[in-house]
């Protein structure tokens, strides 16, 4: 279940507000949240510690950090390009397996 059913609208990407990657696991944007509000205290940065407080309400939700994900991708570009940072590796099994498959029709 979603916790946070108004969440903000920042006018910059709350994962660099908090400072982590795209494939940032949430405890890593725990910690890096943490870093941030010791380093922008509400009693002497509040503007800047309410921007934090907010990145860091959209970045703990897994569904609006999905979503997020998903329109930062340039609609209009070639499909190749949603792999680009993915690894590739590819499994060559050799005829067998084929052969194999084609013997038990």
């Amino acid at each position: 279940m979603t916790k946070y059913y108004n969440l903000p609208v920042l006018d910059k990407n709350p994962q660099t507000i908090i400072g982590v990657t795209p494939d940032a696991t949430p405890e890593e944007i725990r910690a890096a949240y943490l870093n941030k509000i010791k380093e922008y205290p509400p009693e002497t940065f509040p503007a800047e510690f309410e921007r934090i407080r907010d990145a860091y309400a959209i970045l703990s939700d897994a569904r609006y950090r999905s979503r997020l994900m998903l329109q930062s991708i340039n609609p209009e570009a070639p499909l190749e390009t949603l792999l680009d940072n993915q690894k590739q590796t590819r499994h060559f099994v050799g005829p067998d397996a084929w052969l194999a498959a084609i013997r038990e029709r």
